[in-house]
């Protein structure tokens, strides 16, 4: 059953829907070099599913060596929202401790890499 949440920054200025077809899909800590020094948990999405409703212009792109992916920023609070992948660029990966009503510390040990770990939506 589809699903559509709401991702936002710290300050609120950046709001991005997302749907979720399987609740939170192959969450993950990746381990490049810009990743690993933010220790996000993340969850993807193809990129169909993902929608920027507020603060387009709030975000900075970050990208570096190949410049395929792309790391998105709330230019006000810094918070790392979501990025196109280099691996996949037809995913997002999704920061889910901002999607409303979840609790990244609730998933135990996080695998790096993709490790196949699904689990549903927490109710809100």
């Amino acid at each position: 059953m589809s699903e559509q949440r709401i991702l936002k920054c710290h300050c609120g200025a950046v709001e991005v829907t997302v749907q979720f077809d399987k609740g939170l899909e192959n969450i993950r800590r990746c381990d490049c070099s810009l990743c690993k020094r933010k220790g996000a948990v993340m969850a993807m999405v193809p990129v169909t599913h993902l929608k920027i409703t507020k603060g387009r212009d709030n975000l900075t792109l970050y990208q570096w060596n190949t410049k395929v992916a792309e790391h998105y920023f709330c230019k006000t609070c810094g918070i790392y929202t979501h990025h196109k992948r280099r691996s996949n660029p037809n995913q997002y990966g999704i920061n889910i401790a901002c999607i409303e009503g979840v609790n990244p510390y609730s998933y135990g040990e996080i695998p790096i890499g993709n490790a196949n770990l699904n689990a549903p939506l927490p109710k809100i």
